[in-house]
């Protein structure tokens, strides 16, 4: 039996989700992203993508490039909120959904047929849920494996189908750019055109002998991309290794409270990831990324996993207190959270009383943060806004 691969990735997830709750801001360009002068695009809405401007682009040059954008600085808790449902549609056609971000997915729905149809039923169905349901839309490919569902995906954004049958793997590859390939950015690209390679069906062609000495040991995996054999199973499970938050600042920082309400706010931030996605984490590190762009990093693993600010924050101080004392200008600074594990925590025969109380506390700012937005914020960083 052929597999029925699918990759569904949410179109524009976080500026769609803007437009869909705000509807002022239907039809306008909008970017979510940090702060003007020194921030990067983390989402931009089909509106601004016309002029250029695509994620990770420094938010400057992309108000250079649409300077009527409405530029919005993001809502982690409410994009994690709606994958959370995005994710509940996807497992009512199958339990294998290998989650790559909050906003995409592969699905095996090989085994599905006998309830929903063949693959490319399966995927208008789920798109059709999208709608209908959270009112946004999703592009989804459907492939004999993961690699070509996911260049599938891609080719008819937003709200796309693509449907790839075994016997037009080849065919649907060949012509397309090899910077459509997996792994190939700027450098590898120039270095395979330098070799007289344009197309994926170049590197099938290819002797897997000359990849290799053109790419390392990664050139045999090319090769066998590039011909459409690719084995890889649907993974579920956890998809992200760490959650993390960070800020580019519009001017840099260098006094340590400064630093710690950055910090503070951060460990907010991540704590609501992990609460709505269930999720508790044992290892915190904190980012530093200086004036001359030189970046260093300090990691804590604590005891027992947790999932609270304060926990959070706490263990983002001690490791803040490892960095070099001195009058460095910091533009950048970041927490995050890994060894995860499901949540949330038990309380065990004997409970500790003030674990219980932050998480109680952590669960009310979340509803007050799904109800009104990312608004409610601790009263030490009031002086930021």
């Amino acid at each position: 039996m052929d597999r029925a691969i699918l990759h569904v990735d949410m179109d524009a997830f976080y500026a769609s989700i803007e437009q869909r709750d705000d509807p002022s801001l239907r039809g306008r360009p909008v970017l979510v992203g940090g702060p003007l002068r020194r921030g990067v695009v983390s989402a931009a809405s089909y509106e601004a993508r016309p002029f250029g401007v695509r994620s990770a682009m420094p938010m400057a040059e992309a108000l250079r490039r649409c300077p009527d954008a409405v530029v919005l600085p993001g809502r982690m808790a409410r994009y994690a909120e709606v994958s959370r449902a995005v994710f509940a549609i996807f497992r009512r056609y199958t339990p294998l959904v290998e989650g790559l971000s909050l906003d995409e997915a592969f699905l095996d729905v090989t085994r599905s047929g006998a309830l929903f149809g063949d693959g490319a039923a399966v995927a208008a169905r789920i798109k059709r849920d999208i709608r209908e349901e959270i009112e946004l839309t999703a592009s989804a490919g459907v492939a004999p494996c993961k690699f070509v569902a996911k260049i599938a995906s891609d080719l008819r954004k937003p709200d796309g189908l693509v449907v790839v049958a075994p016997a037009e793997v080849e065919r649907f590859l060949a012509p397309l750019p090899l910077e459509r390939m997996w792994g190939v950015g700027p450098k590898t690209a120039a270095r395979l055109r330098a070799a007289g390679l344009a197309t994926i069906g170049d590197l099938a062609r290819s002797e897997r002998g000359r990849l290799e000495g053109l790419l390392g040991s990664w050139g045999a995996e090319v090769h066998a991309l590039a011909r459409g054999a690719d084995e890889r199973a649907v993974e579920p499970g956890f998809a992200a290794k760490s959650v993390g938050a960070e800020e580019t600042f519009a001017e840099d920082v260098t006094a340590r409270p400064d630093l710690e309400r950055h910090l503070l706010d951060q460990s907010g931030r991540v704590a609501q990831r992990l609460l709505h996605d269930d999720l508790l984490g044992r290892t915190v590190t904190v980012k530093l990324k200086y004036a001359d762009f030189s970046i260093a990093t300090r990691r804590t693993t604590l005891p027992a996993p947790v999932a609270d600010t304060d926990s959070i924050y706490a263990a983002a101080r001690a490791c803040l207190a490892r960095f070099p004392d001195e009058p460095r200008r910091v533009r950048l600074t970041g927490v995050s959270v890994s060894d995860l594990s499901p949540g949330p925590p038990q309380d065990g025969l004997f409970p500790d009383p003030e674990a219980t109380r932050r998480r109680r506390l952590e669960e009310a700012v979340a509803q007050v943060t799904d109800r009104f937005g990312d608004r409610l914020r601790r009263a030490t960083l009031l002086d930021d806004e």
